[in-house]
């Protein structure tokens, strides 16, 4: 299986803010990897790294082996990474349509519609609220409408954070189980970072836990999650 996504050495941050330490991660094609670990670890940084929204002070991030560091953020949304922010990811003031039509402008117009169509049948709640105004939306409605309109693009490449944000645990359970029916149905590569970590970690193929800026575990996600150091000291799993 071929790796969409190669990180070697990063350092990151802002400005003389260094956030992340000689990061190294991979992320194969089709799968989903997680990125836990607790608040203020750099989990954050790492996709705005990605995403081309930090300062780089070394490393190397390569997107289906092409270099994307220093590359400006719209071209790397147009090489195929569609980025769902934590918060402010929809726009309340406007219809859900609207907003699917938003998240759709790398896309020639033609195809605009087409795409709506395709999207809304991963999420058919969608259909019942397309003039409905985004704002009068549940959480979980919204969260919904965030990530179709990330898809809206046709991604490569999908990164997630936080998206459990706010939601009851059993909105949490069902959009997991909609991250897995993404990786299944659709083939699409999934970057998620999560501080739900057990129900993340359960879902995943490969995990990494990033602690201070730096990477202290990778591997198997059930490995993880049974480590009784990773549960008491880094999230407060209870088990």
């Amino acid at each position: 299986m071929s790796k969409t996504l190669v990180v070697k050495d990063l350092s990151a941050g802002y400005g003389p803010l260094k956030v992340l330490f000689d990061v190294n991660m991979e992320v194969e094609e089709g799968s989903i990897t997680v990125v836990v670990g607790p608040n203020g670890a750099g989990k954050t940084t790492l996709l705005n790294s990605i995403a081309g929204l930090t300062t780089i002070y070394k490393g190397s991030i390569k997107f289906n082996g092409q270099e994307i560091v220093g590359v400006p953020p719209h071209k790397i949304a147009q090489m195929g990474i569609s980025y769902l922010l934590q918060m402010k990811n929809v726009v309340a003031s406007l219809t859900v349509r609207d907003n699917l039509v938003l998240g759709a402008y790398l896309l020639p117009k033609d195809e605009v519609e087409t795409r709506i169509e395709e999207v809304v049948q991963l999420f058919p709640r969608l259909k019942e609220f397309m003039d409905r105004k985004a704002g009068t939306l549940s959480g979980g409605e919204r969260r919904m409408l965030a990530i179709a309109m990330a898809l809206m693009r046709r991604p490569k490449l999908l990164m997630l954070d936080e998206m459990s944000t706010d939601l009851a645990p059993l909105l949490v359970k069902m959009m997991m189980r909609k991250v897995v029916e993404l990786r299944d149905e659709l083939g699409l590569t999934i970057l998620l970072v999560e501080q739900n970590a057990k129900q993340a970690l359960e879902i995943g193929d490969y995990a990494y836990l990033l602690v201070s800026g730096e990477i202290r575990y990778s591997g198997d996600p059930k490995e993880l999650l049974e480590h009784p150091e990773f549960s008491r000291l880094y999230l407060g799993i209870t088990r």
